[in-house]
């Protein structure tokens, strides 16, 4: 059996974000042995909180935590927007910077 650090790289390398459930189907987050199945996500969710990062000499960054619409929560960045700009309920989309889930402000229409 594959552990689930592996299945979850396994899946970033294709660009799919995935989680695993419990016999259920709950999500479960992180990733543990005990996961009954993957699955993966649709890659929408809310802003849950989010702070900007400004170390010295270097761009300000957005760190924040993202509700999934799929029940999962994971700390990621908002990218795309100025970090000052993010806020708490934005809705956004997953995007990738290689094998890095990254998140986008969704987009109307």
């Amino acid at each position: 059996m594959e552990s689930p650090a592996f299945t979850f790289a396994a899946h970033a390398a294709r660009q799919e974000l995935a989680y695993q459930v419990d016999a259920a189907g709950l999500p479960l987050w992180p990733p543990q042995v005990r996961g009954a199945g993957w699955r993966v996500s649709d890659g929408l969710g809310t802003v849950y909180a989010t702070t900007t990062l400004r170390r010295a000499g270097e761009e300000p960054l957005d760190l924040s935590l993202v509700d999934l619409d799929d029940g999962v929560r994971l700390m990621s960045r908002i990218v795309g927007v100025a970090p000052e700009d993010v806020s708490i309920g934005m809705r956004v989309r997953l995007t990738w910077d290689g094998e890095v889930p990254l998140f986008t402000p969704e987009q109307d229409g």
